[in-house]
């Protein structure tokens, strides 16, 4: 007899079992509130250079409660999405200076005060 190569059948729920797999899990499935916002500020250029009347239906459409629950997921989703990857940058990118590794910490430090610096900055730019 000549048997195929060995596949497991992996049950649906596989991903809960470790914290490793659900902290996967959770990283993949909140890029996709990343990708309808990264659709929302396409259509939202679309209005803009449409007119006037068409931003401002736009914007309206963003105002209604349904509109500011989306806002707030993404946001939501925007920052878990974000602790994830920062938490990830020391092991995808170490830094060496000379022979020496420098710590996780400053790594993963650095990218949060970037964050906080260019989201300041964008709070001032906007007025608030």
């Amino acid at each position: 007899m000549r048997h195929g190569p060995y596949r497991p059948v992996l049950p649906g729920n596989w991903w809960l079992k470790t914290a490793s797999y659900r902290q996967y899990m959770l990283r993949e499935l909140t890029s996709a509130p990343i990708g309808v916002f990264a659709a929302l500020l396409t259509v939202g250029l679309i209005r803009l250079g449409q007119g006037p009347e068409a931003w401002d239906g736009f914007r309206q459409a963003l105002a209604t409660p349904g509109g500011v629950v989306l806002l707030v997921v993404i946001l939501a989703a925007t920052v878990i999405h974000s602790l994830s990857w920062f938490s990830l940058a020391p092991s995808t990118m170490p830094v060496y200076i000379g022979a020496r590794r420098l710590a996780g910490a400053w790594i993963a430090g650095a990218h949060y005060l970037l964050w906080a610096a260019i989201s300041l900055t964008l709070i001032l730019l906007a007025g608030g």
